[in-house]
């Protein structure tokens, strides 16, 4: 049952959330929606992990598509394929909460991570760009009136990107800078008490990742048997998901520069100390201040483990 329509429409270079208007929800469903570069491709694998409860790689565009996406095809193509699936289906989505129909049936899996952290992870992924995947993105923009331009080409060095992200104006909405970042996250976390939907922290994955597989596969209504968990736990690290990366995303050699190795880059935090100044750490510090609520701080920054439960959060 449709429990809330999508309130507003997201146009950018890689996603329009008009193309979930022919979704039609099957019980159980899960829909994985995220910002970028915070985990979703993880997410995406531990679910694939716990649905089939085998630690095969499958190509998870296959077998969880990203219905909004801009640059995989005519939308009933994708479309058709989700309705030919007949295995529990996981969606994939870049589009903030309040861009998307809210489903009683559908769960809803949401991963956050610090901003610069994520800011950090965006540079390699624009810095990897393939000149075919370029040409598709200034199409795009090119023929969508709400957008209008060609994709830029954006600062190439770590803080020069960083600043440029967290100077990030209304203009820049359609390259998902700072100011969408924390849009898409505010939109998650006012609905954070719903019981369909989970927030999972990119720290407390690093930190726990059988703890918080269990915690997802409980969310999911999904029992392992004790014998075959290790398998999956191991299945889901960043060292076996860039082992098997050219199996899990055989589509990045098209898109990035060095394909799948380039993708699944290193999988680490904390690169943004290396390469800001104070500054800029306060200038971040004071971004957050007006966009965030303080409990939404600080979850965003440290994770449920610190922070403590979104769902038994104030504010």
């Amino acid at each position: 049952m449709l429990s809330r329509e999508p309130l507003r429409v997201v146009r950018d270079f890689t996603c329009d959330s008009r193309r979930w208007a022919g979704y039609r929800p099957r019980e159980n469903d899960v829909i994985i929606a995220t910002a970028p570069k915070v985990g979703t491709t993880w997410m995406q694998q531990i679910v694939n992990l716990l649905i089939f409860q085998s630690p095969e790689p499958r190509r998870l565009m296959e077998f969880s598509p990203w219905i909004d996406c801009r640059f995989r095809g005519p939308i009933e193509q994708m479309l058709s394929i989700i309705e030919a699936q007949t295995h529990r289906r996981f969606l994939k989505s870049h589009l903030p909460l309040d861009a998307l129909p809210i489903y009683d049936e559908v769960r809803y899996i949401h991963v956050a991570r610090d901003g610069r952290d994520a800011c950090m992870s965006l540079l390699n992924h624009y810095n990897s760009f393939t000149p075919e995947a370029l040409e598709t993105f200034d199409k795009i923009g090119l023929s969508d009136e709400t957008i209008g331009r060609t994709f830029p080409r954006l600062p190439k060095t770590q803080r020069e990107f960083f600043l440029h992200w967290i100077g990030d104006s209304e203009n820049d909405s359609a390259l998902r800078a700072s100011n969408f970042f924390f849009r898409l996250e505010r939109s998650f976390w006012t609905e954070r008490r719903r019981p369909n939907l989970l927030l999972v922290h990119y720290n407390d994955l690093k930190a726990d990742l059988s703890g918080e597989m269990k915690r997802i596969a409980e969310f999911l209504g999904i029992s392992t048997p004790d014998s075959l968990w290790p398998s999956l736990v191991e299945a889901a690290s960043f060292e076996a998901m860039k082992r098997d990366g050219g199996t899990l995303m055989p589509q990045a050699e098209r898109l990035f520069i060095g394909g799948a190795q380039t993708f699944f880059y290193k999988g680490t935090n904390s690169r943004w100390r290396e390469v800001l100044t104070d500054a800029d750490v306060d200038l971040y510090e004071w971004k957050i201040k007006t966009e965030l609520s303080p409990a939404l701080i600080r979850w965003l920054t440290e994770g449920r483990l610190v922070a403590g439960d979104p769902r038994t959060s104030a504010d």
